[in-house]
């Protein structure tokens, strides 16, 4: 497929998207939305790729809805319906919301956060499984000075990460937050400088891509998601129901056999 907004490439297992729209720190557009979900579901169908890097291009990672968009849903009175699409097996259904599919994809997805994060962009980098920030990054919330809501369920996603009160903080205020306290709240999980931003964020997916089970992290991926809407004997039950296939898969001899072996993994996914 070819992208206007976005760049997709995938080495060594791990494919990177690009949201590429630098001159405006890649404001988010219907058309972005469109092409990186094809990006996903790409990176998806590529037995290739075992982890999916989102990131944007120049100064910023995403700084929310074009504002071209916004003026247009103010002229209008109305903004763009939700599109649902069916969740994928074994996954919840709200995970088939507009924005809120990342969770349903069976691979990993790292959002590496150059810059401005804010608005949509910040409720986008939420949906990945882990966040790694440039010491330049800077997030905001946005949303209430703009005179909107808590959106696409960033009211959900922000307390389970840093907790209601925190969350709080930066939904009602929506101040600027540096790199260095969004590390410091666990809304990121590492700050990197910005020198060194892509060796490591790229080191770390190659790491998962190479060293790792493919079906653990589709599995395991699937049980973390999952268990936000569990209690605990239900995510415990869960897992004992995937266990059988774990120690009947090919994944688990290899693993099994590149340890006692003392050589590097080669795994499968199956």
């Amino acid at each position: 497929m070819a992208y206007q907004e976005i760049l997709y490439s995938a080495t060594d297992g791990v494919a990177v998207i690009t949201l590429n729209r630098p001159d405006r720190l890649n404001a988010w557009t219907a058309t972005m939305h469109t092409e990186v979900k094809a990006a996903v579901q790409a990176a998806v169908d590529d037995d290739a790729v075992r982890v999916i890097v989102l990131t944007g291009a120049g100064r910023g990672f995403c700084a929310g809805a074009d504002m071209n968009a916004l003026q247009t849903i103010q002229a209008s009175g109305r903004g763009a319906a939700a599109r649902e699409e069916p969740a994928p097996a074994g996954t919840n259904p709200s995970f088939s919301k507009t924005y809120s599919y990342f969770p349903a994809a069976p691979k990993p997805i790292i959002a590496a956060i150059n810059g401005a994060c804010a608005g949509l962009g910040f409720v986008i980098a939420l949906y990945a499984d882990i966040r790694f920030a440039s010491d330049a990054a800077v997030f905001t919330t946005s949303f209430s000075r703009r005179g909107l809501v808590a959106e696409h369920g960033v009211s959900w996603l922000l307390p389970r990460l840093i907790g209601i009160a925190a969350a709080a903080d930066l939904l009602f205020s929506a101040r600027k937050v540096s790199a260095k306290e969004a590390g410091e709240i666990g809304l990121v999980n590492r700050v990197i400088p910005f020198a060194e931003f892509e060796d490591e964020v790229m080191a770390y997916a190659r790491m998962l891509a190479s060293e790792v089970s493919p079906r653990s992290l589709r599995e395991i991926k699937r049980e973390i998601w999952n268990a936000q809407f569990q209690t605990l004997g239900e995510a415990i039950e869960a897992a004992n129901l995937d266990m059988p296939a774990s120690f009947t898969s090919e994944d688990f001899k290899e693993g099994v056999a590149h340890f006692v072996e003392k050589r590097a993994p080669a795994f499968t996914g199956r």
